[in-house]
């Protein structure tokens, strides 16, 4: 080839992945069960969140997810994010990263992942699987300038072996290999849908704690609902014409956010037990009874805000069986098998709690003001009545 034409391709202008069209967009037309997917996507939201380096994210654009990351360097970089939730129950392996539909070139998963080197941004890759990968594949799931996954270490070299003799002579668009990808691939084991979001909401947590904005785990549940359906929305977007709405910036995250901790806080400066006391009153609960139940949901919401207090995931339970109890209880009451008036399933209601409270076990402790307040929290939140109307 003459000089000049290595030249020419050297100068060779590639476009931002914030202007090029996807090649295909099946992800957008195709998402029925993409719930873990989008557990992921909202894993980034909160990162984005917290780290001012990622600066945009892509949903259902290149690749599954796109994260843009301005760290200073010569160019920004452009990760591509493969999401694996529904492989077989098996550990991952290199015959996996490297097989082929159809024996079609370019379908295997590091094809795919390779081939998105094709942009003006620096090309990173990550690959997110619910099941852990076989020891030749180990090293891609420490931390990218580990020194344990140099490509001069042992086990580098055997796996870019093994690659080189599965996928011999592939290359991206911009002339990178083997050993790129191998430089610049994440593979991050995440587990299942349930430990994805435990784990996206304890990070909420620790992001509002750091902020001085410590959360009820209601409304912690809350802002993670809303930021579903943004992903949801992303993902289901069509480039064209809504390409705007597959690209969220940290800047748009962060004017969402500022909306959202403003509803909330005009939530919290309303008067504390406001409503508790009108439902109380209307059901003919007066005097003591109803200071002591606004009482008791202050100290419910302070104890929430505490991480200190108790373990995030006793809370959850605690409150599911709360939430479950009164349910059982209202609808009942709305069924005509529990003919009381107000003080009456009111008091109900505290017996029940006691009942919970004494069904656990005993190193747990005593966990009776927490259920009431709870209880009463509830109540606040219109979702539990002690009178007749509206049953």
């Amino acid at each position: 080839m003459p000089e000049d034409e290595f030249i020419a391709a050297d100068e060779e202008v590639w476009p931002s992945i914030d202007n090029a069209a996807p090649s295909e967009e099946g992800g957008p037309i195709a998402r029925k069960g993409f719930n873990y997917q989008d557990e992921i996507a909202v894993g980034f939201v909160l990162e984005m969140l917290a780290n001012p380096q990622l600066v945009k994210i892509h949903f259902e654009t290149h690749d599954d997810l796109v994260l843009v990351w301005d760290i200073g360097a010569p160019s920004r970089i452009a990760e591509f994010v493969q999401v694996k939730g529904s492989e077989a129950d098996k550990l991952w392996s290199i015959a996996d990263l490297c097989s082929r539909k159809k024996q079609a070139v370019g379908s295997s998963i590091f094809e795919k992942s390779l081939d998105r080197d094709q942009h003006d941004e620096t090309a990173r890759f990550r690959i997110v699987t619910l099941r852990p990968v076989v020891s030749p594949l180990k090293p891609l799931t420490y931390e990218r300038g580990h020194e344990a996954r140099a490509l001069s270490c042992e086990e580098m070299v055997a796996l870019k072996s093994d690659l080189d003799m599965r996928m011999p002579g592939v290359q991206s668009k911009r002339g990178h290999g083997t050993g790129y990808w191998l430089d610049n691939c994440l593979w991050d084991e995440c587990h299942d849908e349930p430990t994805v979001k435990e784990k996206n909401k304890l990070r909420l947590f620790k992001i509002m704690n750091d902020a001085g904005h410590p959360l009820l785990w209601e409304h912690l549940d809350l802002l993670l609902d809303e930021l579903r359906k943004l992903v949801k929305s992303a993902g289901d977007a069509k480039w064209k014409p809504d390409k705007e709405k597959k690209i969220l910036t940290r800047q748009a995250l962060s004017v969402m956010w500022d909306a959202c901790m403003v509803r909330l806080t005009k939530v919290a400066s309303q008067p504390s037990g406001g409503k508790l006391a009108e439902k109380m009153n209307d059901a003919a609960l007066t005097g003591t009874v109803v200071a002591m139940a606004i009482d008791m949901r202050l100290d419910y919401a302070r104890f929430a805000r505490t991480s200190r207090y108790m373990q995030l995931d006793e809370a959850e339970q605690l409150q599911g069986r709360v939430k479950s109890e009164v349910q059982t209880l209202s609808a009942k009451r709305a069924a005509g098998s529990l003919d009381l008036d107000g003080p009456a399933f009111h008091a109900l209601c505290v017996d029940r709690m006691d009942a919970i409270n004494n069904s656990l076990p005993p190193d747990q402790g005593d966990r009776s003001a927490f259920l009431k307040g709870c209880m009463y929290d509830i109540a606040d939140r219109c979702l539990l009545r002690f009178d007749r109307i509206g049953l």
